[in-house]
């Protein structure tokens, strides 16, 4: 008889688990809360515009094949994506803009060109992230690090070895400050905090290794949207034989003598031998594991900042706005303090304003575009979020029309939003954190939640647990999951 495996939420994590868990022989069934897949990951239509409602950014997609590689089957007959030749453009206050090209040569050519400055700093910097990635990710991204026998590997050994080059006694601003000769990229490389929702003045300066996903591997864009990865994920799963459940909200994880043994969804209960909870781990143990002991440590983490995003059917082609556009403020050390001081946003609330634009046919009419517009907030603690999002509306508005010298305003053709509160309703995200916890500590990695528990049959996968958010970290928890499991 197969063995019953149950997944809650269908996350990116909790759709690589299952198709995992499938190819280790188990009978699958996912139980979400929403009526669709996909968690973050899910689309927003709005009159003749379709959205991408959550993350925007596609790196190392290897990890998406790789769950149709191990089920036998051709990723593109599922999944087809392209390199991006320019991974982002960037907008500053003083007019200046820089294009980010994929092509090293390219890329350094447009920052001499446009910063004026010798470019050997910036290269040195690129291959100091490479460095940063290749000594640490098999030790710190690709297994679990609360096990005892996982630091006596080969991995642990090289990492160990590269601590004096890993910046881990430094702040991630203050390591690109040294390293980099132009203010502009400093700020342009503290951004990348932002990735996990940490602030570059405070997180270690370890966290360089996260330009190296986007510059030396990719960024990338699927062919029919991001929401293609979760469609792509659940045709493959169902393939397989995991059975999804919608609308289906887990009410609690059921325990006994310490072994999982199923889930209770309203007075029906559904049992099996290992369940995967792909909710985030706050609620996790405040309403799925009420009777279990609380990792304590874990749950007072400070929690990574939140979005407010908008998004805007814009009735007017931009070409100078490619598929990844960054605008820069100027004051951005004070808006991160603001961010991770739970403040309401500042009268200028914008770290920086990120807006994708998509471009595909089918997202919006013939010159019209698809804007997907977000800033950096704090995660909900009772601020005034109506209050808020006026004011960010307004301020988003001035400097985008100020910029692109239109009135942005006046094009816009249907709109929507997401703010804290709405994403902790649709995603069950703990205040709206994006991220679960920031990274705003050189042990931050460490206290994240493991992938399994004290509870034998009972694991963990997605942005909260280790190794962190971000589609290709949730994919990765998903794999550690399942090397786990048996």
């Amino acid at each position: 008889m197969r063995k019953k495996a149950i997944v809650v939420g269908s996350g990116i994590a909790g759709l690589a688990s299952a198709i995992r868990l499938a190819n280790k022989g188990y009978e699958v069934a996912v139980f979400e809360a929403n009526n669709y897949p996909g968690g973050k990951l899910t689309y927003v239509q709005l009159g003749n515009y379709r959205f991408d409602a959550g993350p925007s950014l596609f790196t190392m997609p290897h990890f998406v094949d790789e769950l149709f590689q191990i089920s036998n089957k051709k990723p593109s007959d599922y999944f087809t994506y392209s390199k991006c030749d320019i991974t982002c453009n960037y907008f500053y206050e003083d007019g200046t803009s820089l294009s980010l090209y994929s092509d090293r040569a390219e890329l350094l050519k447009e920052v001499k060109s446009k910063l004026n400055i010798d470019t050997k700093p910036l290269e040195k910097h690129l291959k100091r992230s490479q460095f940063i990635y290749d000594a640490t990710h098999k030790a710190f991204l690709e297994q679990s690090l609360h096990i005892t026998k996982n630091y006596f590997s080969k991995a642990i050994a090289k990492c160990i070895a590269a601590i004096p080059w890993l910046n881990l006694f430094t702040t991630m601003h203050k390591a690109n400050e040294k390293a980099l000769n132009h203010p502009k990229l400093v700020q342009l490389f503290d951004r990348y905090a932002t990735y996990n929702g940490s602030n570059p003045y405070q997180a270690p300066g370890i966290l360089n290794i996260i330009p190296h996903l986007e510059f030396e591997i990719g960024s990338f864009f699927p062919k029919k949207g991001m929401q293609s990865i979760t469609l792509s994920l659940v045709d493959l799963a169902k393939e397989l034989g995991v059975q999804f459940y919608f609308e289906q909200k887990v009410d609690e994880i059921l325990v006994e003598n310490k072994q999982v043994k199923g889930v209770k969804i309203g007075n029906e209960t559904h049992f099996a031998d290992v369940v995967v909870c792909n909710s985030d781990i706050k609620p996790a143990y405040q309403f799925l594991l009420k009777t279990e002991k609380k990792p304590i440590k874990t749950l007072q983490q400070e929690p990574s900042s939140s979005a407010l995003i908008f998004y805007w059917g814009i009735k007017q082609s931009f070409p100078q706005l490619d598929l990844h556009n960054i605008f820069f403020s100027e004051d951005y050390k004070e808006e991160f303090d603001t961010l991770f001081q739970q403040k309401n946003v500042s009268s200028d609330p914008t770290v920086y304003i990120n807006i994708t634009s998509k471009k595909l046919p089918s997202d919006a009419p013939e010159n019209s575009e698809n804007w997907f517009v977000m800033i950096n907030v704090p995660s909900n603690s009772g601020q005034n979020w109506d209050e808020i999002r006026t004011t960010a509306r307004k301020n988003i508005l001035s400097k985008l029309s100020r910029i692109l010298k239109t009135d942005i305003e006046a094009l816009i053709e249907e709109e929507d939003y997401l703010d804290p509160i709405r994403i902790e309703s649709k995603t069950s995200s703990h205040a709206g954190a994006l991220y679960g916890a920031s990274s705003n500590d050189r042990m931050a990695a460490f206290f994240r939640h493991p992938n399994f528990s004290s509870v034998k049959g009972l694991y963990f996968a997605g942005g909260s647990v280790h190794p962190g958010g971000g589609i290709p970290l949730c994919l990765l928890s998903a794999k550690i999951v399942g090397e786990l499991v048996d």
